[in-house]
């Protein structure tokens, strides 16, 4: 880790993640390669017990919104995330680099700056101009929040509490979605 770089975690905060591919290469350019890291991310957070709150999959680098693992650090689901895709994306051998080393992580302290990053990330692919409309990008939980799309990752949102709490009477205490909020695209 460079000096002076502190990571807070182990904290119980969400945290914001940005990853880059290789020197912000568009390796993420392809469809296929969207639905891999997609499973990819589904099975990390399985194998980490974490919380996904939100995501979107760019052509030259990734945006996470999540809660820490249940077992291990972040670093480690991380780096299991990268590696795993890696693998499963280029076979046994992944000897070419795909991913920069390290990672942007920013610990989420209010439910003004979830719902702050949540929006960034959202709205991401629609400032960058590859779609018109947040809706119309698939690798981002946007329409999760929109229309209470199911997709390959299992989120964790304002839906998924409710429908635990009708279903099992609990609801989750590590979520910062406010009652009502409906994302802007």
């Amino acid at each position: 880790m460079p000096h002076g770089l502190k990571r807070f975690q182990q904290s119980q905060q969400s945290h914001f993640v940005t990853f880059s591919c290789f020197r912000r290469r568009p390796n993420l350019a392809h469809p296929a390669a969207c639905d891999l890291f997609l499973l990819c991310l589904e099975n990390m957070r399985r194998r980490f017990g974490l919380c996904i709150y939100g995501y979107v999959v760019m052509p030259e680098h990734v945006h996470l919104l999540v809660s820490e693992p249940a077992r291990l650090r972040l670093a480690d689901a991380l780096h299991f995330l990268k590696l795993s895709f890696s693998k499963r994306l280029h076979g046994r051998d992944a000897s070419g680099a795909f991913w920069q080393k390290r990672y942007y992580d920013r610990n989420i302290r209010d439910g003004r700056e979830f719902q702050e990053k949540l929006r960034y990330l959202h709205r991401n692919p629609v400032k960058r101009g590859l779609v018109k409309e947040a809706g119309e990008w698939r690798w981002s939980s946007y329409r999760h929040y929109a229309l209470r799309e199911m997709g390959v990752v299992k989120l964790e949102s304002e839906w998924t509490a409710r429908d635990r709490e009708v279903n099992h009477g609990s609801m989750s205490p590590r979520i910062f979605l406010l009652p009502g909020w409906r994302p802007e695209s």
